[in-house]
């Protein structure tokens, strides 16, 4: 008796291997000039002078300082999106209320504003030409060209991050296990924090991650609010341009590496969350 030969799976691609293979290196030729050879523009540019020259860079004053001033910023506006996020997606996905998709409008806002056109309206919100200037003035609150301002611009430019992470989750995964936990006595705090954070927190790292990465390298809305004042409101991508266009550019390309580490850090680290978010979509609602 002959044994049947398993059925070999029917590629739905009917394209002949020639165009299979053209698009392939087509695709391949885009990201290597698009994508890998800036990266290693960057490094090369960098390193050029030696690893000596590299790090005595980055000891700069001006490149401490806009280090410092990044991770500051980024420490603020990260945890702040995190509140927003979790509060506005769980608001979203598990209540019904007037005025729900226009809330869903307003989160998708930034993505479609230019980040100077947010920078500018802080400029007219808070200089000294608007309302608030002579109040904030005669108080003695800085809020353009200082800390407050850049943290003001970041924050919107990455709030929406957190939130579309996570919407789209908690939809799917329903209130099923809330209102088990309810049923069973939980309070509201109880059922948040044993119940509905275990259930996204690989989301929720996920959109942290990619907040961080924004906050970090946000240039358009920091460069209207900061007023780029040397050694106190540049960040790492204004402390670039400025080094770039004061002809340093071994200081340029050192901190612009900084930059591009974290972007690859982030690359590697998004790949590890979607592979483990994945699975924990499955195991934690994503079937329901």
């Amino acid at each position: 008796m002959k044994t049947a030969r398993p059925h070999r799976p029917v590629s739905p691609v009917s394209e002949p291997p020639g165009v299979r293979w053209a698009l392939i290196a087509l695709g391949v030729a885009f990201m290597g000039l698009f994508l890998v050879l800036p990266l290693a523009a960057v490094f090369s540019e960098a390193l050029r002078q030696g690893l000596g020259a590299y790090l005595d860079a980055l000891r700069q004053p001006d490149a401490q300082a806009a280090i410092r001033l990044t991770l500051l910023i980024a420490a603020i506006a990260v945890p702040l999106n995190v509140v927003f996020g979790v509060c506005a997606s769980w608001a979203i996905a598990k209540f019904e209320f007037k005025g729900k998709a226009f809330l869903t409008t307003l989160i998708d806002l930034p993505f479609s504003v230019s980040p100077v056109i947010s920078g500018l309206v802080y400029v007219l919100l808070f200089g000294s030409g608007s309302l608030l200037g002579p109040w904030l003035r005669a108080y003695g609150i800085e809020i353009l060209f200082a800390v407050p301002g850049i943290v003001l611009a970041t924050i919107f430019v990455t709030f929406p991050f957190v939130a579309r992470e996570l919407i789209p989750l908690m939809q799917d995964q329903g209130t099923g296990d809330e209102e088990a936990a309810l049923s069973l006595g939980a309070s509201g705090w109880q059922t948040f924090w044993r119940v509905t954070l275990p259930n996204i927190k690989w989301g929720l790292l996920y959109g942290v991650l990619l907040c961080n990465a924004r906050a970090m390298g946000e240039f358009g809305a920091v460069a209207v609010v900061s007023g780029k004042i040397r050694g106190q409101t540049t960040t790492m991508p204004l402390q670039v341009e400025m080094f770039y266009n004061e002809y340093q550019a071994t200081a340029a390309f050192a901190l612009a590496s900084l930059l591009a580490l974290l972007a690859l850090l982030t690359l590697v680290l998004k790949t590890a969350l979607e592979w483990r978010f994945g699975d924990e979509l499955a195991a934690t609602g994503g079937g329901h």
